[in-house]
């Protein structure tokens, strides 16, 4: 499986997981609700920063959007 639609599945189910809005998610993070729906919509990459922001925001380890669940 790509790495682009792995972090892409995983942030999706967790960010739903947590209850969030991508907006939502997006402000606790600092980033622009545009760019998560465009991780989850696998249309853009994320930044090792994007991912260290958004883990910070949903509370786990950054190594969790790179497991195979």
């Amino acid at each position: 499986m790509k790495l682009r639609r792995l972090v892409a599945r995983n942030l999706r189910r967790l960010r739903k997981e947590s209850g969030l809005s991508q907006e939502e998610l997006a402000d606790r993070a600092g980033l622009n609700r545009n760019y998560i729906g465009m991780i989850e919509r696998e249309e853009n990459s994320p930044t090792v920063d994007a991912l260290d922001q958004i883990s910070n925001a949903l509370g786990i380890d950054p190594v969790t959007f790179l497991q195979d669940r």
